[in-house]
């Protein structure tokens, strides 16, 4: 097992020190590469652990899953439970939202292995077994020696006793006793035990981490003015909109002070014309005046002030809502940080600061930093600094922008310095990448993860992406937050395919993850692009946005019921429960998720095409619900509130796209009573 290694720990009293291991330990998942990365779970869910533990020879071996939180002295632990072929589980809660480690102890038990050896003889008819007795007695003996509780010490010494002056039948009942079992399993013997080193980590995220709905807005366009921008305290209108249809997370793109120097205009234009806002992206301004200097711990002086901001964060809690904001460390010309360390950039020959090229683009207004400059610790805890600033003033979430472009171990240093104070601090990862470095930032740390999604449009690719995803090893340390659009990205699917294509898209967003996001306008089913490029024309990136916030032929509606539909469904909030079923027409995409226990059902089903409509036959796993495979059961709709009794697997469905792009499925058995139907949730 790479990166891990096994050893025999000090005795409880006697320190007695085993350097080698008495018990192999190995092939334990899930471990991300070797337990180099923590695996990550919600807090108050359950881990199953699986291992390979075995030792030499016929001795019966015990096994202890031991979890605690990084920098408790004190274990939990649970009996490991064989399974075959010398593979065992066991099952531990993380209830809190912190960092945990865990380990397996194991060890050969010498009272069940005397126990079995006893049994097999004396049912044998071996005679005598006075030796297999004193062997017996005198190992319940030690096991008082080792006890902790004075009755347990009084008790296996009285039973220890016992023995000695017991026949073989009595000895035999004696070793079978429920209550010397349970002593014997509490006090065993584990002076020989060999325990994993170093502890693999777990991360306990906030659920937050799992399920949530994020709306993201340019604070200045709050109001859809074209000609000017809105301050923070503006936005409660977007804001109360953005809750009404049902998102919990409000996203801010960059929200600090933009530079002057090399500006850019409208479309991206080289030229800036008076009264252009600039790019957000091109952070900081030293010659405004802010309270930190103008730059990633300041706020635009035409947004408001911090004290604004403050306010604006309180009003969203208020309203159940979070705030999350872009942290994007791109340095305008105009940053404090090219004044006062132009160390901490890239330098050309000629002694001029590197701006950022993506070629044949350039980007003028914007300075890269130097990650491995010569006093680059500095650096990172400068950077670092900056998301405990926001931290203190209510920020507990944030998207990061371009981390692909940045040091992983950078990331994996800034993560783990924030969550170490504040672990219920969320980072998502906006690297639309090669899938390597995606996963690599994911298991470094990042809460959550960009994906694929926004260009996976056809069935099967659908379905190998999402697989992957949710029944790999992925589904231990990536969590996917699915965005069919971003201010970034205008995918061609939504430029051709109108409204229809929006609906679409909405309802695969909001049920094949657990958390998804839109970009506003997504709702109002903006499409005009670029010419040729998956880029809107007159982007909001670069200009004030005009925008009528209850547009003819908008779908806040259709978002409002997915989004109270995820709410009141829980197989909807859990993201590895992802399953594929067979639709025989290769339009319709058809899967579903239901809960551990059965009691939410949910099948989805989509007509991908948004120009035709399409029909198909289903097939429903009832297998997979308990169920035989004759049921009559009712599937209610619940975006349209159409019900339907269906029986059997087999059954059918057909979406109009201009109409009824998707089914969401709440599937219920039904039972006959008293010559009628009724179902039960």
């Amino acid at each position: 097992m790479a990166g891990m290694s096994q050893r025999s720990p000090v005795a409880i009293k006697d320190r007695m020190i085993v350097k080698e291991p008495t018990v192999v330990i190995e092939n334990v998942q899930p471990l991300i590469d070797g337990g180099r990365y923590p695996v990550k779970v919600i807090a108050g869910d359950s881990l199953r652990i699986e291992a390979d533990i075995f030792k030499d020879g016929h001795d019966r071996v015990s096994a202890l899953l031991k979890w605690r939180r990084v920098g408790d002295v004190a274990w939990s632990q649970t009996a490991m439970t064989p399974l075959e072929n010398d593979r065992w589980e066991g099952v531990m809660t993380l209830p809190e939202n912190a960092i945990y480690e865990f380990t397996i102890e194991a060890w050969g038990d010498t009272f069940f292995s005397w126990q079995e050896e006893f049994r097999k003889k004396f049912q044998a008819g071996v005679s005598p077994l006075q030796s297999e007795i004193l062997e017996g007695a005198a190992i319940v003996e030690q096991a008082g020696k080792l006890a902790a509780e004075p009755a347990d010490q009084a008790r296996l010494a009285e039973i220890a006793a016992l023995m000695r002056q017991s026949t073989p039948e009595e000895v035999h009942a004696i070793a079978h006793r429920p209550e010397l079992e349970a002593l014997m399993t509490v006090w065993a013997d584990r002076r020989f035990s060999t325990e994993l080193t170093p502890y693999p980590r777990v991360v306990a995220d906030r659920e937050a981490a799992r399920f949530a709905a994020w709306y993201e807005f340019f604070p200045r366009s709050a109001e859809g003015l074209p000609d000017r921008g809105s301050t923070f305290r503006d936005c409660l209108g977007r804001i109360d909109d953005a809750r009404a249809m049902g998102f919990d997370v409000i996203y801010f793109p960059p929200i600090h002070p933009i530079g002057y120097t090399a500006r850019k205009g409208r479309n991206n234009s080289v030229t800036c014309e008076p009264g252009d806002p600039g790019v957000p992206y091109a952070i900081g301004n030293r010659f405004q005046k802010c309270p930190n200097g103008g730059g990633h711990k300041d706020v635009a002086p035409e947004l408001g002030t911090l004290k604004d901001f403050e306010w604006l964060v309180r009003q969203i809690r208020k309203r159940g809502m979070e705030v999350a904001l872009d942290f994007a460390l791109n340095c305008s010309p105009d940053h404090p940080y090219v004044h006062e360390h132009p160390e901490w950039f890239f330098t050309r020959p000629d002694g001029t600061i590197k701006y950022a090229e993506n070629p044949p683009k350039k980007y003028e207004d914007v300075y890269p930093l130097n990650y491995w400059c010569e006093n680059w610790r500095e650096l990172w805890d400068e950077l670092t600094s900056i998301i405990l600033f926001w931290v203190e003033r209510g920020v507990k979430i944030f998207r990061v922008d371009n981390p692909h472009t940045k040091p992983v171990a950078f990331w994996e240093y800034l993560i783990g310095k924030v969550q170490e104070k504040h672990p219920d601090v969320i980072f998502l990862s906006e690297a639309f990448t090669r899938p390597k470095m995606m996963k690599v930032l994911a298991k470094a740390g990042f809460t959550q993860s960009y994906t694929y999604f926004t260009w996976r449009n056809h069935k099967q690719e659908i379905i190998d992406y999402f697989t992957e995803l949710t029944q790999t090893e992925m589904v231990h340390y990536f969590r996917g937050n699915l965005w069919p659009n971003t201010p970034d990205i205008l995918p061609y699917y939504l430029q051709t395919g109108g409204r229809p294509a929006f609906m679409v898209r909405a309802v695969l967003a909001a049920t094949l993850s657990s958390v998804y996001g839109i970009y506003s306008g997504f709702e109002l089913c903006e499409n005009t692009p670029v010419p040729g490029r998956e880029e809107y024309l007159d982007s909001e990136k670069y200009q004030f946005k005009g925008r009528d916030w209850n547009a003819e032929g908008n779908i806040k509606d259709y978002i409002t019921r997915i989004n109270r539909i995820r709410r009141e469904n829980r197989a909807l909030q859990e993201y590895a429960n992802l399953r594929f079923y067979h639709a025989e027409n290769p339009n319709i995409l058809f899967f579903g998720k239901m809960t551990a226990s059965r009691d939410n059902i949910i099948l989805v089903a989509v007509n991908l095409d948004p120009f035709h409509r399409h029909s198909s036959f289903v097939h429903v796993p009832l297998h997979e619900f308990g169920w035989m495979e004759n049921e009559t059961y009712q599937v209610h709709d619940l975006l349209t509130d159409e019900r339907y009794i269906w029986n059997g697997s087999k059954n059918y469905v057909e979406l109009d796209p201009h109409h009824t792009p998707a089914h969401i499925f709440r599937v219920r058995r039904w039972i006959a009573r008293e010559n009628d139907f009724d179902y039960y949730q």
